[in-house]
């Protein structure tokens, strides 16, 4: 008899791994691939810690076992449990709770108000878990992505897709046409000027890959059609984000943000800003609708004419999340790899000073560059959000909360 191979069959599971391997363990099936054994067959993993109290003799927490629904929580003694981490983020949270309450030490009981918080705050840390890992499996970029919410219960946000390039709206076409360079060291002995010297423009990076030229000159980095190596000093925003960053909650009511947890020298390539490829008609219907919801993510790509736009209201990568600041740590820049259509530039964002880690990552929404720094007679000097003031059609005021000593207390 011929032996079957199930090695390229796949059947649809409605149960998640945590299910499957709390199921092994109800019924004693041992399985190698979800690390239940004989030896282990009789633990559980907790998955969050609910409600606590205390004796005199001893402290107990009701605990939430990984693949068991709620129904099946239990009391357990401390002594039992070897979940520091989740203990220690447990008693975090009731203290901030307690204090929100002003209250003082912690109780022998929890007043049911409280638990319910705190089994609120685990789910919601929970999901924000799943987001993250889903983040960083969709990312093709080295900098990984944290997310973090330690200020209210919301989670992650909904009819949001993360994607690594521009995503091309209907009825745009992108005509990749770049010719590339003959070089055999782009930065010491370019050719015709390597690539920004075909468009006449200079090097815009120095050997460490941090840019030198003034915001509102555009880059011309290698392309695909180049003789260079992957290596090449002049391929620096191609290579993607390469610092490991963190979507927080703020605390004063902006949303999320977004902070480096690594420092960062001034000049660095830090994100692109990507989503939908859209036409200037669209986003203007688009933006009226975004109005309304008291929030833009619509930027214009106004270098040499106002046709397209991109928004990242629903189809972006980390630079979604970043805020405004009308003393910002971050500058656009206009660039060019692939496709050197002068009217879809790819928006690049480079720190303008040193940015130490911890600290929030930040550009101004309505940015303007001087006419004077830029070189090429071609260059629209605004960089706005679509709708800013530069834009004849009228806009809902929105106040900034950036908190800068040189804030001009309205975003639009």
């Amino acid at each position: 008899m011929g032996r079957i191979s199930l090695s390229a069959c796949s059947v649809p599971w409605k149960m998640s791994w945590d299910e499957l391997e709390a199921l092994c363990r109800r019924e004693r099936l041992y399985c190698r691939q979800l690390g239940v054994k004989r030896a282990n067959v009789n633990e559980f993993d907790v998955e969050f810690l609910c409600n606590y109290k205390r004796t005199k003799e001893e402290e107990f927490y009701l605990v939430k076992w990984k693949g068991f629904p709620e129904s099946d929580n239990t009391w357990e003694p401390k002594r039992n449990l070897k979940c520091p981490k989740l203990m220690k983020q447990f008693h975090l949270d009731l203290d901030q709770e307690l204090r929100r309450h002003k209250r003082r030490g912690t109780p022998k009981k929890l007043d049911l108000d409280v638990a319910t918080f705190l089994v609120q705050k685990a789910k919601v840390r929970k999901r924000l878990q799943r987001w993250e890992g889903h983040l960083n499996h969709k990312r093709n970029h080295p900098g990984r992505i944290f997310v973090m919410n330690e200020v209210d219960l919301e989670g992650p946000p909904k009819n949001f897709t993360y994607i690594n390039n521009y995503k091309v709206g209907q009825g745009i076409v992108l005509d990749e046409m770049a010719v590339g360079c003959e070089c055999k060291n782009c930065l010491k002995e370019p050719v015709n000027g390597c690539c920004p010297g075909a468009s006449l423009h200079r090097m815009a990076y120095n050997d460490k890959g941090q840019v030198r030229v003034r915001a509102g000159q555009p880059i011309y980095e290698c392309n695909s059609n180049c003789s260079c190596r992957s290596d090449c000093p002049n391929r620096v925003v191609q290579k993607g984000i390469q610092f490991d960053l963190c979507i927080f909650k703020t605390e004063n009511g902006r949303g999320w943000g977004v902070r480096t947890l690594q420092r960062i020298k001034k000049n660095t390539f830090i994100m692109e800003y990507v989503g939908e490829i859209i036409t200037t008609d669209e986003a203007e219907r688009r933006g009226h609708v975004y109005d309304r919801q008291g929030s833009t993510y619509l930027f214009d790509l106004d270098y040499v004419e106002d046709v397209y736009t991109v928004d990242a209201a629903h189809q972006g990568n980390v630079s979604h999340f970043v805020n405004h600041s009308c003393n910002p740590n971050l500058q656009v820049f206009n660039v060019f790899i692939d496709n050197i259509d002068e009217r879809l530039p790819r928006i690049a964002l480079f720190s303008t000073r040193a940015i130490r880690a911890g600290e929030e990552l930040t550009f101004d929404y309505k940015m303007q560059i001087d006419p004077v720094d830029t070189e090429s007679t071609k260059m629209d000097s605004s960089f706005n959000v679509a709708g800013l003031p530069s834009s004849p059609k009228k806009r809902i005021r929105v106040e900034c909360r950036c908190g800068s000593d040189l804030c001009r207390k309205y975003l639009f």
